[in-house]
């Protein structure tokens, strides 16, 4: 499997670290803001796309109100696994599907949204494409995406760490993917190609991420996201060194203690 194809997996491990430091660490300021740009709406059903473990999910349901049907889907069953064992305000309907083929028909819904997913998927203008189709006329779709690495410290240290650790053939995957789709004019042209014919409106956002150590977002990166898939890739043995090596760098950069970073991303609008 390429690492382009590992970059999607997320399996194992990865859903319950993922839950348990990365969503403190990057995604709760986010799914905030997501959900705050649905709250003013007349909604009855809105879809999530990429949901994950649910972060967006939870600000979505405590936002909206009772009445308004929210459906979220991701690619990894266990993802959902992991929401699932959380729960949500209210009842959500959650199903496993590909953001590139949705099992929804046309104009099914009211809003689309997506925290952090779009740069995972492996031909955007196609996702875009089912992200326009299945919201009715008037509709809206909602996304995030982060902002270039050097805007998420945190990511940005633990990359430059694991390609001191491992120079031969460092991991990219932050750099890559998550970190790698930005460049707003790549966006409004892959949109354009999925069929949307408004302007998109583009806010980008910074915030902060916080931690009570650098352990934590070494964790995080290293181990609750497919990174971790890069590292094992490398040498099945070394995931341990790695986040160490990652926690060792971020001490480093922030200090010892409580830790704070910048971490910064872009929220599109387009509507339908």
């Amino acid at each position: 499997m390429s690492s382009r194809d590992n970059d999607k997996v997320f399996t194992g491990l990865i859903p319950r670290l993922y839950e348990k430091h990365l969503v403190s660490v990057i995604f709760e300021p986010y799914a905030a803001q997501l959900a705050g740009r649905l709250a003013s709406r007349l909604l009855t059903r809105v879809l999530e796309i990429a949901a994950g473990t649910g972060v967006a999910t939870r600000s979505l349901a405590s936002v909206l109100p009772d009445n308004v049907s929210i459906v979220a889907t991701d690619l990894n069953q266990p993802m959902l696994d992991q929401a699932a064992a959380i729960g949500t305000k209210h009842p959500v309907e959650r199903r496993q599907a590909d953001a590139m083929q949705l099992p929804f028909e046309d104009g099914m819904f009211d809003a689309v949204v997506c925290q952090f997913g779009v740069m995972f998927f492996p031909e955007k203008s196609k996702a875009f494409s089912e992200a326009r189709r299945v919201p009715r006329s008037g509709g809206v779709f909602i996304f995030s995406v982060c902002d270039r690495i050097e805007e998420n410290e945190f990511a940005d240290t633990v990359t430059t760490a694991l390609e001191s650790l491992l120079p031969k053939e460092p991991p990219r995957f932050l750099a890559r993917t998550p970190d790698g789709y930005y460049d707003r004019s790549t966006i409004e042209g892959d949109l354009a190609n999925g069929g949307f014919t408004a302007s998109p409106q583009t806010s980008t956002v910074a915030a902060r991420s916080r931690a009570t150590s650098s352990l934590i977002p070494a964790v995080a990166y290293c181990q609750g996201r497919p990174l971790r898939n890069e590292i094992e890739a490398r040498d099945a043995s070394r995931p341990g060194e790695a986040t160490n090596a990652a926690a060792e760098a971020i001490a480093q950069r922030f200090g010892q203690g409580a830790i704070d970073g910048k971490i910064q991303a872009h929220i599109v609008t387009i509507e339908n």
